[in-house]
């Protein structure tokens, strides 16, 4: 049995819409790419798609045919190299699913990230203790104590993404259940989460707005999702959103518009971040 093939990096997929590109400006279609490897259409289709990682030998000879400068050439050489290193996540490849490995890739990749979150605080922004509650609930399965503290540490190695000195910009948008839901029996643990929510609330490149239960129902009800902003022009706007079993990544105009149209809708209507650094004051109180 084959390895299984970890998720692609952002760079394999950056650079693999890249080589479609450059292929469909030489006027070649897959068929013809793929007499010069002297392989099947469906592996140069698996490279544009990221499915595969990227054969350097094989990116070199498309590139020559596509008539990419050799100067170009050696800088796209350099890039796949890099692309094809296994990003700091695959240490966990014990606990993380193959359809989560992408949104970690993304998330690290991305220079805005914008989500709206009904039922948890957002997980680059839970405590450790926190973290852990939600997954011992069942939230990943039934799985066991030494897994969940996999998961957890996880968890935390993501969050140092927002102490890079250059940041993604962070935007969640949180139902106001996330703020009344308990997740222990230990009040300490709401409590200190609403602590490091308030810390990071007053971060400049965090932005966090409650929705209200007073202001009604909202388009963005149906279930949690983010959308990734990315420095590259290459790469899209990309969307995910997840299920109890696995998640999907949207990439296409419409529907990112679409969810990019209900996020600035929400935020329209939720409370302010002014407003919201007072409700997590407010319900901290309450600890």
């Amino acid at each position: 049995m084959s390895e299984r093939r970890p998720a692609p990096t952002v760079g394999q997929v950056v650079l693999g819409r890249r080589l479609q590109e450059l292929r469909e400006a030489a006027g070649l279609k897959r068929e013809e790419a793929a007499q010069v490897l002297r392989v099947a259409p469906a592996t140069v289709r698996r490279m544009e798609m990221a499915d595969v990682a990227l054969k350097i030998p094989y990116v070199q000879v498309l590139l020559e045919t596509y008539g990419v400068p050799e100067d170009e050439v050696a800088a796209f050489v350099a890039l796949a190299e890099e692309a094809n290193q296994p990003g700091w996540w695959q240490r966990f490849h014990d606990v993380l699913p193959d359809w989560f490995s992408m949104y970690v890739s993304l998330e690290g990749a991305a220079r805005i990230i914008r989500s709206y979150e009904p039922h948890f605080v957002p997980g680059l922004l839970q405590t450790e203790d926190y973290a852990r509650a939600v997954l011992e609930a069942g939230t990943v399965g039934q799985t066991g104590p030494a897994a969940i503290e996999r998961h957890v540490s996880l968890r935390m190695a993501r969050q140092r993404l927002l102490d890079r000195p250059d940041p993604p910009h962070l935007w969640v948008i949180m139902d106001e259940t996330v703020l009344r839901r308990p997740v222990s029996i230990r009040g300490e643990v709401m409590r200190d989460q609403l602590d490091q929510l308030i810390r990071f609330a007053e971060r400049d490149r965090v932005t966090l707005q409650v929705a209200e239960f007073e202001d009604g129902p909202h388009p963005g009800t149906y279930a949690p999702f983010s959308l990734f902003r990315f420095g590259e022009p290459e790469l899209p706007d990309m969307v995910f959103t997840e299920y109890l079993t696995g998640a999907l990544y949207l990439d296409s105009r419409k529907e990112v518009a679409t969810h990019l149209e209900v996020l600035d809708h929400m935020s329209a209507r939720a409370a302010s971040a002014e407003r919201t650094k007072k409700l997590l004051r407010e319900r901290r109180e309450d600890f």
